[in-house]
């Protein structure tokens, strides 16, 4: 491609499309034009790429995952086709503007925060490696939510990503399945053989959506799958629509079209709880019935499926793809228990991604026998069997058999179910997969340790480098060469030019000016103007207790005392960023948000401290705005209570872009502090061990903080004394969780350290040359923590996949 073949084929492309030239043409007609050129492009070798993998049997893996948080992919696939410098210059001579056409692309709403974007930095490695992988998840018409701020409080509004169509997909109706649920099972027997006869169901069309993911510079282009739930025209009641009970006619049509419609639904309540197990039995069903039908197309033996298909479920969502399989298997393909178990077995396999026992899920028996009959007699059988298992191990261990057990205290354990019928588990971090094998799983791993293993989560530089940061991208090319975009362990590289001024210096420019980018757009959104030579304080991530954006908070309100009380304070300017959605029905968390503005509304208008310190909360974070924000970033706040964050990947992007990590011992912060040196990050707080042994044992009283500490003493009664902007209990729950419930997060524990580690963070920045020097050294070895890196080790060491070269 060149710049003249593509002008010329743009304009064919864009006259046959909308019938009318270049100059009547509205930004959004361009837009649509370009993005479906792209996709007929690529969609040359999206076919090439499917049959090369069905031409040389080689086995693939499926990527199960309730999120798939990609971002924006116009800019991204014309990086990666080589085509952005060419289209750019094209453009030019149309008088279009590149930019302004790539802002019109909306965010795809089907992510909330990490685990989606995990998801889709493996979907990027997966095709940037060449390995045949692809994802299925549920095609979202209005993902997770619009994030508002209101008088300091989140809104949530629906985010109607779709209201302009998805130019990447294509619709494919005639692959559409049944998804079933409710009813009953009745049971029949020929010949000796017991027959399972699904009935009285209720019916859901599984329409596919299907994206393709194009590998980086190469001919590779793999298959995201997305699900619609729909219905059929016979289930339109027209006769009672003509009598006018509208309400009812349409009503089935939308509790079926609910099940696609938004990211996690709140289950607070039974609509909300039956929703969410709705929609994880549709991606599962849908996805499997799909992978198995075009398997047996192609001529492949079920008794070889374990060979040539991997399924990997991403958290403890898609786990019913277990029972899923071997009802298939039994029931459709008419195959013996033991068969089907064992083909399930090797042919699954879980990542883990968090500790936290709300998220290992668990559901009511009742409410899944009832939605899921026929799989709730597979889980049944599996818990049976297995806990036979058990009992032979480990007889009349009553209580071990128990707290293993997948059925117990009338729930279905899902993460029990996951273990028990998958070949392998991992955690995400080294220090989380110890976790998972000492503590949570412990029962588990000493009656499977050749199932546990580590693939410390990883990102795609292509994405949080490349794209995001093309200056600093530039210069370490530039200084080192283009390998490292392929190969990140490369970056290592940069080791060499800690001590070049040059270098330093242009890395100190490149922060400057993106410093200035996101000045700017602070102020765009918020009208609150930030001093761009200030130390840029990051913390973006889902609002969440353990996450303790309150501990940013508290130390925040600290300073703001200390400068009340000497606004000569010898202390540098900070901006403190702050962004992330909370869960809808996340109380605490959402107050979180409303402390974090008054807070902000109270020190941006205080004129005697100097402008020394800025709070800012940027709505609606998402991937553009994540792309925006980590490479202005200096400061990572990684301050989560140890052993509470399985991995971490943000922590990652911000090292990745030459910001230093201010964190705990957690998650993959203790492979970046092994990276760097202790030299190189600042490092505070109660380690996992700790933590644990406080869980375990007790010994920690909140109170003995608040006396002793009368730093803690004011800042908690300003919580509740009128200090803050707004009613004066507005915070009390926070307050009250601080110290009536405990600090379960050990947040007053953690907050003389995290003090202290921020006056390191000061001393540290006022040398420029030795902040630099950590901040290159970060860079050259964030190359460890790339997701082509993680991906290789699945590919290895779990899915037993290899690399597919696609010709031109």
């Amino acid at each position: 491609m060149n710049k003249g073949l593509f002008k010329q084929l743009f304009l064919e492309k864009f006259e046959t499309m909308h019938g009318q030239t270049i100059e009547e043409a509205s930004p959004m007609d361009i837009y649509m034009t370009l993005g479906t050129m792209i996709r007929d492009y690529m969609s040359r070798k999206w076919i090439a790429t499917n049959k090369a993998y069905v031409d040389q049997e080689k086995k693939q893996v499926y990527y199960f995952s309730m999120e798939f948080l990609l971002g924006k992919m116009m800019e991204r696939n014309l990086l990666y086709l080589g085509w952005k410098e060419i289209v750019e210059e094209a453009f030019g001579e149309l008088a279009v503007d590149l930019e302004s056409i790539l802002s019109l692309e909306p965010d795809a709403g089907l992510g909330n925060g990490g685990l989606g974007r995990l998801a889709a930095c493996f979907l990027d490695s997966f095709a940037s490696l060449q390995l045949p992988g692809h994802g299925c998840g549920i095609r979202y018409k209005y993902g997770f939510f619009d994030q508002k701020i209101v008088d300091g409080y989140q809104v949530e509004l629906p985010d109607p990503w779709l209201k302009n169509g998805n130019v990447w997909e294509i619709r494919k109706a005639d692959k559409a399945v049944e998804v079933r649920f409710g009813g009953n099972v009745r049971l029949d027997h020929h010949d000796n053989t017991t027959i399972f006869i699904h009935e009285n169901y209720d019916s859901v069309l599984a329409v596919p959506y299907d994206s393709p993911i194009v590998g980086f510079r190469n001919n590779t282009v793999n298959t995201l799958r997305l699900w619609s739930a729909e219905t059929t025209m016979r289930d339109f009641d027209f006769s009672t629509f003509n009598r006018g009970d509208y309400l009812n006619a349409v009503k089935y049509k939308h509790e079926v079209e609910s099940i696609s419609q938004i990211l996690y639904p709140d289950d607070q309540h039974q609509e909300g709880r039956i929703l969410r197990l709705k929609q994880q039995y549709f991606l599962v069903s849908a996805s499997l019935q799909s992978i198995i039908h075009r398997y047996k197309k192609k001529g492949g033996s079920l008794d070889e499926f374990s060979h040539k298909i991997a399924i990997h479920i991403n958290d403890t969502h898609p786990v019913l793809a277990i029972p899923e399989l071997m009802r298939i298997f039994i029931d459709e393909e008419e195959m013996g228990w033991d068969q089907a178990w064992q083909i399930t077995t090797e042919t699954i396999s879980y990542t883990n991604h968090t500790i936290l026992p709300e998220a290992l899920e668990k559901w009511p028996i009742d409410l899944f026998q009832i939605l899921l009959p026929r799989i709730y007699m597979i889980v049944h059988e599996i818990n049976e069997r297995f806990c036979h298992e058990l009992w032979q191990r480990y007889p009349n261990n009553w209580d071990k058999i128990g707290q293993m057990a997948v059925v117990a205290d009338g729930y279905v354990h899902m993460a029990h179910l996951a273990v028990v019928g998958s070949h392998s588990i991992n955690g995400v971090a080294e220090i989380h997969s110890e976790i998972l094998k000492k503590q949570v799983m412990r029962h588990f791993h000493e009656l499977f340790p050749h199932k546990f293993n580590n693939k410390t989560n990883g990102i795609t530089p292509r994405r949080w480098l490349l794209k995001s940061n093309p200056s600093l991208a530039q210069l370490i090319t530039d200084t080192i060469g283009p390998a490292w975009r392929n190969d990140s362990s490369e970056l290592i590289q940069l080791m060499k030019h800690t001590d070049d001024a040059y270098i330093r210096d242009q890395v100190f420019t490149i922060k400057h000016n993106n410093k200035l980018r996101l000045a700017k757009i602070i102020e765009e959104k918020t009208s609150i103007k930030v001093d761009p030579s200030s130390i840029f304080d990051v913390q973006i991530k889902r609002i969440h207790g353990y996450k303790r954006q309150v501990l940013n908070v508290l130390h925040i309100m600290d300073l703001y005392n200390r400068l009340r009380e000497n606004p000569d304070l010898n202390i540098l300017p900070r901006t403190f960023v702050f962004a992330g959605k909370s869960a809808p029905s996340y109380y605490q968390a959402k107050q979180t948000i409303k402390l974090i503005h008054s807070l902000a509304d109270l020190i941006n208008k205080d004129a005697s401290i100097k402008n020394k310190l800025k709070v800012v909360f940027l709505e609606n974070y998402s991937v553009s705005l994540a792309e925006k924000i980590f490479p202005a970033a200096e400061v990572s706040e990684q301050i989560s209570t140890a052993s509470k964050e399985a991995s971490g990947t943000g922590n990652m992007k911000f090292m990745m872009n030459g910001a230093i990590t201010l964190g705990t011992l957690d998650g993959a912060n203790i492979e970046i502090k092994d990276a760097v040196g202790e030299e190189n990050i600042v490092i505070f707080g109660l380690t996992a061990h700790d933590v644990l042994a406080y869980y375990r044992d007790g010994g920690y009283n909140a109170w003995d903080m608040y006396h002793q500490d009368p730093r803690i003493k004011m800042i908690l009664t300003q919580l509740i004394n009128g200090f803050l902007p707004g009613a004066q209990d507005e915070f009390r729950s926070v307050y009250d969780a601080l110290l009536y419930q405990n600090d379960e997060y050990f947040v007053l524990k953690d907050f003389s350290s995290y003090v202290d580690a921020h006056n390191r963070v000061n001393t540290l920045y006022s040398n420029r040359n030795q902040w630099l020097k950590m901040s290159i050294c970060n860079i050259a070895q964030s190359g460890r923590f790339s997701s082509d890196r993680t991906i290789s080790e699945y590919a290895s060491g779990i899915w037993k996949i290899e690399p597919v070269y696609i010709a031109e």
